[in-house]
């Protein structure tokens, strides 16, 4: 029974870190790369698909960004799409390829993108802690039922504890990675 909860708070709390590595994904640096763009949605013949599911995307130099539609067709509605994505992209078509220059980041707006970076990465730990919260709210269950032993119970908690800083761990790993790429010049 403690062993499934273990199972399910890592799972969980695995979640969050991933959660956040996408979160950090969506905000750019300064250097082009294709996964910027792949979870822009397009409207393809009516349903939402990734950007990623209806173009190719490349990197042609350091900051500019090449998004080759596989249908013609798709080329306003890409474009359209990246307009819109709120990333203050600015796309230019020439036939049938967007080219998607990046801007250079300026020290005030890096100071910004960082306070987000910081803010996403305490949701990801108050999302971590409320997980250890429920499942150690789960073993006091099992305690006040008489399914598990008081040094069952203690032994849970520092388990569940040492599942829950090594997760947190990763969170701040990954924001001071981004926290370092955007400083980047």
């Amino acid at each position: 029974m403690i062993n499934e909860l273990k199972k399910d708070a890592e799972v969980r709390m695995g979640k969050s870190v991933e959660s956040l590595k996408s979160e950090l994904i969506k905000l750019r640096t300064g250097r082009a790369h294709s996964s910027l763009l792949e979870h822009i949605m397009v409207d393809y013949y009516g349903s939402e698909t990734s950007l990623n599911q209806v173009a190719n995307i490349s990197v042609s130099d350091a900051r500019t960004l090449t998004v080759m539609p596989w249908e013609k067709q798709m080329v306003k509605v890409i474009e359209k799409a990246i307009i819109n994505s709120g990333m203050g992209l600015n796309p230019a078509t020439a036939g049938d390829v967007i080219r998607v220059p990046l801007p250079p980041l300026t020290e005030e707006r890096r100071k910004d993108m960082i306070k987000v970076v910081r803010h996403e990465g305490e949701n990801a730990r108050v999302a971590i802690r409320n997980i250890r919260r429920d499942v150690l709210g789960d073993i006091k269950t099992l305690l006040k039922e008489k399914e598990i032993t008081e040094d069952d119970e203690r032994k849970a908690q520092e388990d569940i504890q040492k599942i829950t800083d090594k997760y947190i761990a990763q969170v701040d790993a990954l924001i001071v990675e981004k926290e370092e790429d955007l400083m980047e010049i």
